[in-house]
């Protein structure tokens, strides 16, 4: 029943399209703009970097809102509470990714996945954020960059949860791990599209106009 609970709650705070509404309130329809995307990256090609900051803020942070939610609720269960702070951002993340009310089509869920590293742990969050600030800076694929953090963030899971860094019993480390598991291959789903371009060298490089 918790997992349930903050599976549901997760994706109420998810359908919060914060790159949507940003748009609409600036007379834009970022759905029609760009890639049609509602994520922050797609905003920040389409309105500039302080709409792309602003709706990064607003998706890390409904995810951020999700995750102590879940501490605040389950708080008392210490061998299962980041288990299910895992459950809500996954719930958040689909809720971004596949909002109802726009037809299941909403974002790629990286920036709720950062709100996620800063919930469950400091450390992974700003190695996380040199990586990807390192390798956007060297190559402008947003998208590498993307993916390498959510490998790194599944790698961390493994290696601290069997540490016992996140306090989630033995008997529970597998299904610990095929939450972050499902979180990571969520990622990677959504930028199916750009893997084959990154592949084919035909990736949209962030700040570079398309020819």
């Amino acid at each position: 029943m918790e997992r349930i609970i903050c599976l549901v709650l997760g994706y109420c705070f998810g359908l919060f399209q914060t790159g949507y509404l940003y748009s609409k309130k600036h007379h834009v329809d970022i759905k029609k703009e760009g890639s049609g995307n509602s994520g922050s990256t797609n905003v920040l090609r389409v309105m500039g970097v302080k709409a792309g900051i602003i709706v990064f803020l607003g998706d890390a942070g409904k995810t951020i809102l999700a995750c102590v939610a879940a501490r605040i609720l389950f708080g008392g269960k210490a061998d299962m509470v980041n288990l299910l702070v895992l459950y809500a951002a996954l719930g958040a993340i689909l809720g971004h990714n596949y909002p109802f009310y726009m037809h299941f089509n909403g974002g790629k869920g990286i920036a709720c996945t950062a709100g996620l590293l800063a919930s469950i742990d400091w450390r992974l969050m700003l190695i996380c954020l040199i990586v990807f600030v390192v390798i956007v800076a060297a190559t402008r694929y947003v998208s590498l960059g993307s993916l390498v953090v959510v490998s790194i963030f599944m790698a961390w899971m493994v290696v601290f949860g069997m540490m016992g860094e996140y306090g989630v019993r033995p008997g529970l480390l597998p299904e610990f791990y095929g939450v972050a598991g499902v979180i990571a291959a969520l990622a990677f789903l959504r930028h199916r599209a750009n893997l084959n371009r990154l592949l084919h060298g035909t990736e949209n490089k962030i700040g570079v106009k398309k020819k």
